[in-house]
């Protein structure tokens, strides 16, 4: 049985003073996360110390980065290593989001790169497939979709693939106010979750989760969530608010129990 994953993608959003305001209202919230729910937030790499500090006292809430880089060091401006995220506690890293894939020239071989890399080092990476509106349309989807998880999971072993999360985002859905629907989310969420039975051995794909990152909020997750291969979701705007975000929480528990 997969728990559900409720992860934050704060994004360019919220400095060391908002993140710590942020996950005090997260925490002042009263709610209580069971063992059947896992929650993750992800912060800039500015903010990462601080939000390390005040999830010390914050049971079943992990920490992630937004990015990482494939080498252990070296003259790379403005990246940070695995390593610098396990010295601040992080259990996650978000990797190859499509505004990432966009903006700053990530490929599906950087992404394989990061991959690797973030497992050797024990970093649970957050893969982020998904695909335009113009491929979409073409019906092109599920093809630019396999093709990115198998180009993200080349020479990743059985053994590794086990501490994996898939997260699918139909770029026209993210800051869109767009929402695919949850059939389509089910629809994708399956093949993913077949190409996965193709890599490996079916009890593998079975508990990796899969999250579905696409302008999900309080209004929208109960019927996304409901779907059977739909295993919580990359969070973008809702999560920088403790209300909403901790009501998506709540929203997960009364489905998974």
């Amino acid at each position: 049985m997969r728990n559900f994953l409720v992860a934050g993608n704060w994004k360019m959003n919220c400095g060391p003073e908002e993140t710590k305001k942020l996950l005090q209202g997260i925490k002042n919230s009263g709610i209580s996360i069971p063992e059947t729910i896992d929650v993750l937030v992800c912060p800039p790499m500015i903010s990462l110390t601080v939000a390390s500090d005040e999830l010390k006292d914050a049971a079943g809430i992990a920490l992630g980065a937004q990015n990482v880089h494939y080498e252990d060091n070296g003259a790379y401006t403005g990246e940070v290593s695995t390593q610098m995220l396990n010295e601040v506690d992080c259990e996650y890293v978000i990797i190859g989001h499509s505004e990432r894939r966009e903006y700053f020239g990530e490929t599906d071989q950087t992404v394989n790169a990061k991959v690797k890399k973030s497992l050797s080092d024990g970093l649970r990476p957050v893969i982020c497939v998904g695909e335009s509106l113009k491929q979409r349309k073409a019906g092109e989807h599920q093809l630019i979709v396999r093709k990115q998880v198998e180009a993200a999971l080349t020479e990743v072993d059985e053994e590794d693939a086990e501490d994996l999360v898939v997260a699918y985002e139909p770029i026209w859905a993210i800051g869109t106010g767009e929402t695919a629907t949850p059939d389509q989310a089910q629809e994708m969420h399956k093949m993913i979750r077949g190409v996965l039975s193709d890599l490996y051995a079916s009890n593998v794909a079975d508990n990796i989760q899969l999250l579905y990152g696409g302008s999900m909020k309080p209004h929208n997750a109960e019927e996304l969530l409901s779907q059977p291969d739909v295993d919580g979701g990359l969070i973008g705007g809702a999560s920088l608010k403790a209300d909403s975000f901790t009501e998506i929480i709540k929203i997960a528990d009364q489905i998974s129990s």
